[in-house]
């Protein structure tokens, strides 16, 4: 099932950023540091490119991810011109605040040593924290944040307590998602309104991936041992092992379902990273690899 998400509001935020863009001086692009390349929306890079605003690519999420791709994912966007990178947990330290910040101010500095402020837009796909964030360098709420992506729908003006002033934008997707797998892992994250997507059929892909890339985390949770079997079938036992059993010992598929993604969305099965920089080692997709997207195969790539 290809899935595609990019609700009517989208292309109003779309081009209310375009005009925005002219009249900052740099982008902070949060990013989840799950699946970086992934949660990049091309919409926004091609606007910060047009304008040559710098980046700060913020790494949000990371301690939800495995820690050695981070570092891997940080040298990478390190080597991008005009950009710089800082990773952040889910739910941002104090400290780390003041690094954000600083790094704002060294990307455009000749915004800074006078009576200038720093301008920057704070740009991201749903659901990668953006909210949260800008509660953080606020000190106080400002931001509506829930579990769900969506919630921002219009821009807002926010001045910093040491004068950067940011601009929160809703969060927003591109037209086309053009591989199945990149759909799947995105859904699978929390990126995707739940609308969008079959949750079933998410958390087939997902087992059948968490078996090539991560089978130990799913042995451990389920008490699986045949690891070699498709994504369904581990489903199905996952099903059984955690007493999702229906009249007629039937497996619940929605509650099995709800259970795998919510496991994997809360690092329940560990810190795990959906992709890698490296060609070598990222599991990238081409296109004969979405025919297997229900054993959460890619085609041609291994850990």
């Amino acid at each position: 099932m290809a899935i595609q998400w990019f609700p009517g509001h989208m292309n109003k935020a779309k081009k209310q950023i375009a005009d925005t863009m002219a009249k900052v001086d740099m982008v902070i692009e949060v990013l989840d540091a799950r699946l970086p390349r992934i949660t990049t929306n091309p919409l926004i890079h091609e606007l910060r490119v047009h304008r040559q605003r710098p980046s700060l690519k913020v790494l949000n999420k990371a301690d939800l991810a495995d820690p050695a791709v981070t570092a891997a994912w940080v040298q990478h966007f390190k080597q991008e011109a005009n950009t710089a990178v800082i990773t952040l947990d889910e739910v941002g330290k104090a400290r780390d605040m003041g690094k954000l910040l600083k790094l704002c101010r060294e990307l455009v500095p000749h915004r800074t040593g006078g009576e200038k402020p720093v301008r920057a837009m704070i740009l991201g796909v749903p659901n990668v924290g953006k909210s949260t964030l800008i509660n953080t360098l606020a000190k106080r709420k400002l931001a509506k944040v829930a579990d769900t992506p969506g919630v921002t729908q219009s821009q807002q003006r926010i001045e910093l307590p040491d004068g950067t002033i940011l601009v929160d934008t809703p969060g927003m997707m591109w037209p086309k998602i053009a591989s199945n797998n990149d759909g799947y892992k995105l859904a699978l994250s929390g990126t995707i309104g739940r609308n969008a997507f079959d949750a079933v059929d998410v958390a087939w892909y997902a087992m059948g991936w968490l078996a090539l890339h991560a089978p130990a985390s799913i042995a451990s949770r389920y008490k699986l041992k045949d690891l070699s079997e498709p994504g369904d079938v581990l489903f199905e036992q996952v099903g059984r092992a955690m007493g999702y059993i229906l009249p007629g010992n039937r497996v619940d598929d929605q509650k099995t379902a709800e259970r795998i993604l919510t496991d994997f969305r809360a690092a329940t099965l560990g810190r795990i990273s959906l992709e890698r920089p490296s060609n070598s080692l990222d599991m990238d997709l081409g296109e004969e690899a979405d025919s297997d997207a229900n054993n959460g195969t890619d085609s041609g790539n291994t850990e």
